[in-house]
Order: C-alpha cells, then structure tokens, then sequence
C-alpha cells in the first residue's frame, strides 16, 4: 500500500494505521483492530530508535495479540547520525531481502516502509517479549555468551565468501567511504570524548587512543585484508534475546539490524566479548569463547585457521568497540543515565581488551 504514511513518532500510529500497515505487509487476514495500547520499551538502550510494544484489541476476528513498533530517535542529532550512516534506510533493506537467507534467529517482519535520504522509516516485528533480555552492564554469564557465540558462528557461517558480490555492494562493508570519512574525524572525536569519559578508562588507554586517532583508517585497511562475511556490527547484548533453553539451535534471538555490514567475522566477535561481559569474565574465559566459535564455525564447514581467527579477533578489537564508544560518548544525545552508563561501560571494556592484548602488535602502523 505505497500511499500508506510512514509514522514520525508514536503519536502517529494509531489503530487504523496499525490494521492497514499489517493488511499492507504479511497480515493479510487480520482481524479488524479496535484499539490498541503503546509503550515504550529498552528505553535508553538504543540511541538510533525506539521501541514500542503495541498490544492490539480486536473489534472481531484475529491476529497477533502485540506487535512492536520502530521508530527512529527522536533526538535531532541521534537522527542526523542515521541519516548519514544509512543505518535507517540498510535495517529496512535487511529485512526486506538479506533476512530469509540469514542464519539467524530473528522477529518476523510483518511491514517495513522508508524514505530515502531521510529518517522516516518504520518496522512491525514480532513481540519477542516472552524472551529475556540482559543488562549490558550487567554482563551475560557463561551459559548465555556461549549461546550468543554459537549463534553468531551460524550467522558467519552461512555469508561467509558470499558477500563480495555486486548484489551485496548496498551493505557498507568495513572499508566504505563513510568509514574514511570517520577516521579523518577520529582526532576531533577523541579530543570531544575524553573530557565526558577518560575517567572511566584503564590505564594506557590514552596513550592508546593517541595513537589510534592518527592511525585509525590505516589499522582498518590492515584489518580488512581477512575473509569476509556478513556482519551485525552491533553484536552486543542489548541486542540479544534469549530462550530459556540455552542449549537449543533457536536459542538467541538476534534484533537491530541498523548497522549489517561487511567484513572480517573477528569484528562481531570482539565486540560481543569486548562489551557484553565484564572484564574479569573477559579475562577469565576468553580462551574458552574463542575455541567454541572456532569450534563451531569450523563445524560448519569454514576453513579458518585458529591463529587466523585470534589475529583478527584483537585487531578488531583496537579499531572497534572502541570506535563505536568513542563516537556515540562524543557526539550522541544519550538520552538519560541509562544512555551514559552504558557508554561509559562500553568505553571502560572496550578500551580494556586491546590493552590486554597489546593489540598494536598486529599492525604495521
């Protein structure tokens, strides 16, 4: 239904158009709606969108008893971010030709809309609420990570050698111009960082950051060189659900596709290790975590020399939770405490895994 208006904000999503844009997308016997009820939900959690949970009354016949709504944030410099990363426009695009082919547990997808160049777009999702979600900050124990870790091999499994085609060139991939564009900020963005968070790094992490900011788009050339797959690049927790049988293939749902790229799989997985966990239980079991995703991923028929997998895990470490904390705690409008509590722990972890492991080692810069 092309005439059919993409939301703004919550204001604007109202029965009728819930009923239409359902009928619209894969609800095409839905019942008619005769109220629904909004709320918000991980508010604080995602600075790009929001999330609403839209629980449905029917008038007469049947559907789902709640969907959930996204929108992008409603913070102009949140949205702006957007805007220019493509992140609106590429989540949209996921689902609406990448998901049926991912090997991932994911929402359905009942109507997807947006508008190029702006930050107008709108997904209806499946309610995954009878799932359970943990505090980043918190950190997921072991039997969670190892779901997470398993989960995330599938998915690199399933793209890994296929993502270097003309079809795919739409997916920014870890060399895109707009990542140049990031690195010629890095200097400026650290200088904007360190007065909001250098309290909560570790020791050397300045010194680090120095060097980083000068030396960002040459590590990342460096990092590029590895075999590529389709990539979550927001593999965090925040972004996890999880049933409670943790042992069974469907047992992480995976949601916020905002960010899908392109690259070396190490990425996702030191991102997930470097902010998910706490830094004891980084440091604690570590090696374990990378032998069970090298373990799987292997399973699953990818060659991928276990020496070749820890290399880029560390190098993705220097050039990424790290850049992903420096940038949103430089520029983003986080919203409230929760927002800044989970910037700081992502720059206190992320800051912390390629100090462990002296990750300047691995490049010639």
């Amino acid at each position: 239904m092309a005439s059919l208006s993409i939301p703004k904000n919550r204001s604007e999503v109202t029965a009728q158009w819930l009923e239409a844009a359902l009928k619209a997308g894969s609800e095409k016997n839905l019942g008619s709606i005769a109220s629904i009820e909004l709320e918000q939900i991980g508010e604080g959690i995602g600075v790009m969108g929001e999330l609403f949970r839209a629980s449905i009354t029917y008038a007469s016949g049947t559907g789902p008893s709640a969907v959930i709504v996204k929108l992008p944030s409603q913070a102009d410099a949140n949205r702006q971010q957007g805007i220019d990363l493509g992140m609106y426009e590429a989540e949209v695009k996921f689902y609406d030709s990448l998901a049926a082919q991912t090997t991932a547990r994911l929402p359905i997808s009942y109507y997807t809309a947006s508008e190029a160049g702006t930050a107008n777009f709108v997904i209806l999702m499946e309610d995954l609420g009878h799932l359970s979600m943990v505090v980043q900050m918190d950190g997921m124990n072991t039997a969670q990570t190892s779901a997470a870790i398993r989960s995330l091999a599938a998915l690199h499994a399933s793209w890994w050698g296929k993502v270097e085609t003309t079809e795919m060139e739409w997916v920014p991939s870890v060399i895109h111009d707009r990542i140049v564009n990031f690195g010629a900020m890095w200097p400026m963005l650290w200088e904007m960082y360190q007065p909001k968070f250098g309290h909560v790094l570790p020791e050397g992490a300045v010194e680090f950051g120095n060097w980083l900011s000068v030396n960002y788009w040459e590590a990342v050339k460096e990092f590029a060189t590895s075999p590529w797959t389709l990539l979550h690049l927001d593999y965090r927790v925040d972004n996890l659900m999880f049933d409670t049988d943790l042992n069974s293939p469907d047992a992480v749902a995976v949601i916020d596709w905002q960010s899908v790229g392109r690259g070396p799989a190490g990425y996702d997985l030191a991102y997930l290790l470097g902010g998910s966990v706490t830094v004891e239980d980084r440091r604690k079991y570590e090696d374990q975590w990378l032998h069970e995703y090298h373990d799987e991923i292997t399973r699953l028929g990818v060659n991928y020399a276990f020496e070749d997998l820890y290399k880029d895990y560390v190098r993705a470490h220097v050039i990424g939770g790290t850049s992903t904390a420096v940038l949103t705690g430089a520029t983003f409008d986080l919203g409230n405490e929760r927002g800044v509590a989970l910037i700081a722990s992502m720059g206190e972890r992320h800051f912390a895994a390629p100090l462990d492991h002296n990750g300047r080692q691995f490049f010639s810069v």
